[in-house]
C-alpha cells in the first residue's frame, strides 16, 4: 500500500509568526495562500502545512498519487483501496470516501491517541 506524500498539518494561532519561524528552519512557501490563512511550507522532502482557524487539532496527512512536490505518481494506491484496507481492520472512519467514485477523494481516521489522519487524494 502506497500512501503518497506525507505532511503534517498544523493548526496555528498566527500564520505570519509560524511562517517566519519555519523559514528560520529553512522552509520556504510551496503552496497555499497566506491571505486565506493556509500555507504549505517545504524543506527538501519535508512538508508542513500551516492552517489558521481551520482545524481544531494538528493532522497527519498523506496524499496518494502525489510525491513531495505535488507531482502525479504513475504508480499509487487509490484512496478507496486504502480505505477498504483500513475497514478490513475495523478501524472506524470519521469521514469516508465514496467507494463508487473515482479521482479525488479523502477520508479521515483517528490514531489510538485521537490524532486525526487524513488520506487526501487530489488526482
Amino acid at each position: 500500500m502506497k500512501l503518497g506524500a506525507f505532511s503534517v498539518s498544523l493548526t496555528v494561532k498566527d500564520i505570519h509568526k509560524s511562517k517566519a519561524f519555519y523559514e528560520k528552519l529553512g522552509f520556504t512557501p510551496f503552496a497555499g495562500e497566506i491571505e486565506k490563512n493556509y500555507l504549505i511550507m517545504k524543506n527538501g522532502n519535508a512538508l508542513v502545512g500551516l492552517f489558521q482557524d481551520m482545524f481544531d487539532k494538528n493532522i497527519l496527512t498523506f496524499n496518494p498519487g502525489w510525491d513531495e512536490s505535488a507531482n502525479k505518481l504513475e504508480d499509487f494506491t487509490d484512496v478507496r483501496d486504502i480505505q477498504k484496507h483500513i475497514k478490513s481492520y475495523q478501524i472506524p472512519l470519521i469521514t469516508e470516501a465514496d467507494e463508487s467514485s473515482s479521482g479525488p477523494a479523502s477520508f479521515v481516521i483517528l490514531d489510538p491517541d485521537g490524532n486525526p489522519v487524513l488520506i487526501d487524494q487530489h488526482v
